[in-house]
């Protein structure tokens, strides 16, 4: 007897439950199909769940345009990620100006540090290293700063949000059965039964909505904290970018006398070695244009040409394309006129070519004899 009053007991729960089950299932669809009436949120709960929705949808567009941002190369993107999701570290490798600087260092050693070439090879392959290493820097600053954030985001307060959502939908869909049961009972028991399920739903309901708009409340303080996020990341771009506008002033400033040079490396025998480039220190401003000639004759000759008004013969060191029509282009190895003018920029003459006249670059000319 007690066996068959404990298998009663379960069957008839069983099918209780499985009852409730089924009038969830069909609130549910009756509610899509328009034809059962559905307990509303109150317009700033649904404007909270709107906010956390669009707030989760452009958090991920961010962090991943991000993350393209910061490694172009998707395999690497996978492959960070496993190890990641391994709890490893990746294994170091050359980023792409590192690998260009490496091959660069590695060519000019190859044609001779002591060549106009080789040694400005070197100075940029060094440059490139130098910007690689910045560039690992920003990825770092940017991964802790700004991305785990974003992240920890998405993996967690929204996975709470969202896991309190869909109690709050059972909740409001046990509400709504209980609504339904009510209008269709008849007889007088049923129906205070009915009332009193009600009344529980009511306020498990009232209860979880609660609970949500708290957690939906605190989106306003994840937009705070990403603001912040946000200006740690622009601080670490404009690091960056600082850093590499500085090297490339040192290098440019490095190769100042590559034209002379380069004329000079032409000139010589193979088995003559060329003066290395100088090294100056870093440029203090970004004012600097194209670099000066530093050649003492190139420079006497210059000032005499400006100190008389007549005009000289100049060989092009190498190609220089107009910027402007007040220019003048010019081809490598080709001779030309050039002249000064009163209040003319020291950097600039006046070279002309048959018909054609314009401002030529001192720097791109051999003054001839």
């Amino acid at each position: 007897t007690n066996i068959s009053d404990c298998f009663k007991f379960v069957l008839e729960n069983y099918f209780s439950e499985l009852s409730i089950f089924n009038l969830i299932n069909l609130q549910f669809t009756e509610e899509k199909l328009g034809q059962a009436e559905k307990t509303e949120l109150d317009a700033h709960l649904e404007n909270l769940l709107s906010k956390a929705e669009c707030t989760k949808l452009w958090t991920e567009k961010i962090m991943k345009q991000t993350e393209v941002l910061l490694q172009p190369n998707p395999n690497a993107r996978i492959e960070e990620f496993v190890y990641e999701k391994l709890d490893r570290k990746a294994p170091s490798r050359m980023n792409n100006p590192e690998l260009l600087g490496q091959y660069m260092i590695d060519a000019g050693n190859e044609f001779g540090p002591g060549t106009a070439y080789g040694n400005a090879l070197i100075k940029c392959g060094e440059t490139q290293k130098r910007i690689g290493t910045a560039d690992r820097e920003l990825i770092q600053t940017s991964a802790i700063n700004f991305l785990t954030p974003l992240r920890n985001f998405i993996e967690g307060d929204y996975k709470t949000i969202t896991k309190e959502r869909k109690l709050l939908q059972n909740k409001r869909l046990d509400l709504d059965a209980a609504k339904t049961r009510l209008k269709k009972a008849r007889v007088a028991e049923a129906r205070a039964a009915s009332e009193q399920e009600v009344r529980i739903t009511q306020s498990e309901f009232d209860r979880q909505a609660e609970i949500t708009r708290l957690l939906l409340e605190g989106i306003s303080s994840t937009h705070a904290h990403h603001l912040r996020c946000l200006n740690d990341f622009v601080e670490a771009q404009m690091t960056y970018y600082a850093q590499c506008y500085q090297y490339m002033l040192d290098l440019q400033k490095q190769l100042g006398s590559f034209p002379s040079t380069f004329l000079s490396n032409n000139n010589q025998s193979s088995t003559t070695p060329v003066q290395s480039v100088s090294t100056p220190s870093v440029l203090a401003s970004a004012s600097a244009s194209l670099p000066s000639v530093s050649n003492s004759i190139v420079t006497s000759g210059l000032s005499e040409l400006k100190s008389s008004s007549g005009s000289r013969k100049a060989r092009v060191l190498y190609d220089y394309d107009a910027a402007n029509s007040s220019e003048l282009s010019l081809l490598a190895d080709e001779v030309i006129s050039v002249y000064s003018i009163p209040g003319m920029d020291s950097d600039w003459l006046m070279g002309e070519r048959g018909n054609q006249k314009g401002k030529v670059p001192i720097t791109y000319l051999e003054l001839l004899n």
